[in-house]
Order: structure tokens, then sequence, then C-alpha cells
């Protein structure tokens, strides 16, 4: 009698688990590599630097009220550098900022004086002038194709000639007429210049919405569809585009936030002196694009951050304000800026190479 054995089923042995096979693409780059990556790193080490330099050459930096100083100068140009970064992101750039935040104060002071108005007229048409012009560069940038530099130098050149005709013509002056004794003056300088004390220390209300405004960025460019937008047009448009994003209204939109940093700055201006010199403003705009790009904004878009500026802007009050406390001659200013810029470029191109590096 023959007997049949039924085939038993084959039974595998797993292999013992060993390390998981990486290639350079998926492997993750270490803790000190992935922070250099961010573009905010090369300006925070490189205002660090600048920071202790001047706490060594000039000792009145280590003065409380000396340092409320300089951030108030750093967020005088850190308010207008702030948009202007994110219209960087987006791949774009303004040379109207200047003469677009003497060109908001002059409108609400000439606007409230020459009609016998309440300040708060002024501010407000300021508001809608201010939107209008940088509606009027996005519009032209997105309409022509034309690019973002010959716009808005047209633009800066208009806004120049513009300030200063305008001025001699309702006022008889370059400078419009002192309106610290008009309706409304008041509340409005409590809310654009005014001041508290932190420890004996008097510190201008400026600080807190250039902090205020640029979390405010942060948190649109990193947690907001709108944040996307920004990054996706200024790193290839028609690719954005393809992919649906309203790349016309992304950039006018930020054309049209630079305009409202500017009004938000002329009003500081205006509602601390009471009155505004209309020649002012031509070159500011290059401080505002260079304290960007100091803090990490590519020229050609698509990347950057809102904090990098921050740090770009205090690296500006930090030098402009260090050089008079240690005695220097305030004209080496500018050459002083000229370094740091070169220098901060220098910074970014090996941090990000070195970020890069496998």
């Amino acid at each position: 009698m023959s007997m049949t054995r039924q085939a038993e089923p084959a039974v595998t042995t797993p292999p013992a688990p060993g390390p998981k096979e990486t290639d350079g693409r998926t492997a993750e780059r270490p803790l000190a590599l992935r922070l250099l990556a961010r573009p905010e790193v090369g300006v925070f080490l490189g205002a660090v630097a600048v920071y202790v330099f001047f706490l060594i050459a000039a000792p009145p930096v280590r003065d409380g009220s000396s340092m409320a100083n300089i951030l108030y100068q750093s967020s005088t140009i850190g308010i207008v550098a702030i948009p202007v970064a994110l219209l960087m992101i987006g791949g774009e750039f303004d040379l109207s900022s200047g003469v677009a935040v003497i060109a908001s104060a002059l409108t609400a002071s000439m606007l409230a004086y020459q009609l016998s108005m309440n300040v708060w007229v002024g501010v407000l048409v300021a508001l809608l002038v201010s939107l209008a012009v940088g509606f009027f560069n996005g519009w032209m940038v997105v309409k022509t194709g034309l690019p973002s530099f010959l716009v808005t130098l047209g633009t800066f050149l208009i806004l120049q000639g513009v300030n200063l005709a305008v001025t001699k013509l309702v006022t008889g002056n370059v400078a419009t007429d002192d309106i610290s004794d008009m309706d409304g003056f008041d509340q409005a300088k409590s809310v654009f210049a005014s001041s508290f004390e932190v420890g004996g220390v008097n510190v201008k209300i400026t600080i807190v919405y250039w902090l205020v405004f640029a979390a405010i960025a942060t948190w649109v460019l990193l947690r907001t569809k709108y944040g996307n937008w920004i990054f996706a047009v200024g790193g290839n448009k028609d690719s954005a585009r393809a992919v649906g994003v309203p790349v016309n209204f992304t950039k006018i939109s930020l054309f049209m936030l630079v305009g409202f940093g500017a009004w938000f700055l002329g009003m500081h201006q205006l509602f601390s002196f009471n009155t505004v010199q209309s020649g002012e403003g031509v070159g500011i705009e290059l401080i505002y694009i260079s304290a960007a790009v100091i803090g990490g904004c590519l020229l050609t878009g698509g990347s950057g951050s809102a904090i990098g500026p921050v740090f770009g802007a205090f690296m500006f009050g930090m030098v402009q304000q260090g050089i008079v406390y240690a005695g220097w001659n305030p004209d080496w200013f500018k050459a002083f800026l000229g370094v740091m810029l070169l220098g901060a470029v220098l910074i970014n191109l090996w941090v990000s190479r070195t970020a890069t590096r496998r």
C-alpha cells in the first residue's frame, strides 16, 4: 500500500533587521546644516557680530536709553523693509518706497491743513493714495511685463517731482505747515508716534509695531495659502499660474502692501515732527532693499523670510547710531553700510553652500 505525503508549506525566516538604506537624497541632514539652510541665519550671526563690536567700541551703547534709540532707528527701517522683503520673495522690488513715505505724509498734512479738516481725514486719504500708488506699480508690472525696476523707477521720479512741486505750489515753501494744533492730532500722535516707559527707559511705539508686523508677516508666509502663493510666483510665475495660483493678484497685492508700509511710516514721521520736508525720502528705498537682501531675500525671488529683514534693519540701526556713540565721523556711515552689505551677501552665500553640501 502506497502512502502519499502532503507537502507542507515552506517556512521562510525573515531576515534580521539591519540599518535602513538611504541615499544622499533621502538621508536627513544634521540639525546644524538644516539650521544653516534658513535664510535668516547668516544675518542673525552678522547682527550679533555687529552688536558685540559696538558694545566694545562704543561704551554708550551699553546704556538702556541708547539701545532704545538704536531699536527706534531700526524700526523706522524695518516697518517698510518687511513688506519690501515680501515683495522681493515674490520676485519684484520697489524703488519708489522711499519717496512714497514722504508722499503719504505730505498728502495727510496738506489736505488737513489747507482744508481745515480733522487730521484723521488726511490720514485716511493718504492711505488711499499710498495703496493707489502700490496698485499702479503692480498693475503696470503685470499688464505690461516690464521689469519692476523700470516701472518703480518711473514712479520714483514722478513722486519725487510731485512732492516738491505740489508742496511749493500749495504752501509756498518746501515744507508743510505745522499741524500740531489741529483737531485729531493728539489722537493720531498717540497711535503713530507715542512712547512708553520700560524700566525708566523711553521706548517708541514703532518698535512694537515693527515686531508685530514681522510676526504677522512670518505667520502669513509659513502658515497661509497666500504665503505659498508668494513663494510660488517668486520661484516661477509660469509654473505657479499653471497650478492655479493667482499671479496677478499676488503681485499687485504685494506692491500695495509696500504702499501700506510707506503710509504707516509716513504717518509716524508726520506726527513725530508735526511737519514734513518735501525733498526727503530719496535714497532710503535702497536702505529698505539692502535690509531685505542682508536678511536673506534673493533678488531673483522665491526665497527669504520676514525675520531676516528684522535683523537686517537692526544692523542698519546699530551701525547708524553706533558710529555716533563711538564718536566717529558720521561720513563713514555709508561706507560702513557698503562693507556690511557685501559681507552679509558673502556670508549668505557661504551659508547656502554649506547647507547644501553633503
